[in-house]
């Protein structure tokens, strides 16, 4: 766990800032770092990372499989670096700002991209009140980002927000990580908790079975978002 016991806002001491998770506890040296293991510039987006010592509440192990564990968690930037596996960025005061996980990861015309990277560039318009990005497979490129975009009340869809939002993604990651669609939603399947289903999203612009929606907080979405998509499955 990276969370809590690395990073936290000490009570009495903060900071207390919304999407904020707080600074690195006293002995706890966290950087962020870009595909290369490059330490990224103040406020830019990248990976979150831990340098040694470490604490005993990090993962020690993958049962039966030591190789793994290695591969997830000391593999991605070399041996003494251990990835969390979240995108993340840090400001000037040292604060540190968790974008998502990066588990999903998309292979975008030779470039690893995370959707969750995506998602945080779109959440930085501020017509944008909340983002879900998944992938398709693309003959050119291998496979490209879908977006799904909740609006803020007031705020239109149109033609020019969507390039709007296209240049938003280019400011902070680059034109290879444009979104091939944007679909302006009402509503993406959540479960009762509040999580986003990213599968179902995934399986809709794919044109694959939807799966099982009895656990969803809001499955009257789906078919609303099947004919948003123009879904065949």
């Amino acid at each position: 766990e990276t969370g809590a016991t690395c990073v936290q806002a000490l009570p009495g001491i903060g900071p207390f800032i919304p999407t904020v998770a707080g600074r690195p506890f006293p002995g706890i040296r966290a950087k962020i770092v870009d595909a290369g293991g490059q330490p990224v510039k103040v406020g830019e987006g990248g990976y979150l990372v831990l340098e040694p010592p470490f604490p005993p509440a990090l993962t020690r192990g993958l049962y039966g499989d030591p190789e793994k564990f290695k591969a997830t968690y000391f593999g991605e930037f070399g041996p003494g670096l251990y990835f969390t596996r979240d995108g993340a960025r840090m400001d000037e005061m040292g604060n540190i700002r968790i974008t998502g996980r990066v588990d999903d990861v998309m292979n975008v015309a030779g470039h690893r991209l995370a959707t969750a990277e995506v998602e945080d560039a779109l959440s930085q318009h501020p017509l944008v009140s909340e983002v879900a990005v998944v992938s398709r497979p693309d003959e050119v490129k291998g496979e490209v980002p879908v977006a799904f975009v909740l609006l803020k009340a007031g705020a239109q869809p149109s033609e020019e927000l969507k390039k709007e939002l296209i240049k938003t993604v280019d400011k902070y990651i680059g034109p290879t990580a444009r979104p091939a669609e944007i679909y302006f939603a009402e509503d993406v399947p959540k479960t009762r908790s509040g999580k986003i289903m990213r599968r179902i999203l995934k399986a809709l612009v794919r044109g694959e079975p939807i799966g099982d929606i009895t656990t969803l907080r809001n499955p009257e979405c789906v078919e609303q978002l099947k004919q948003l998509v123009g879904y065949k499955g």
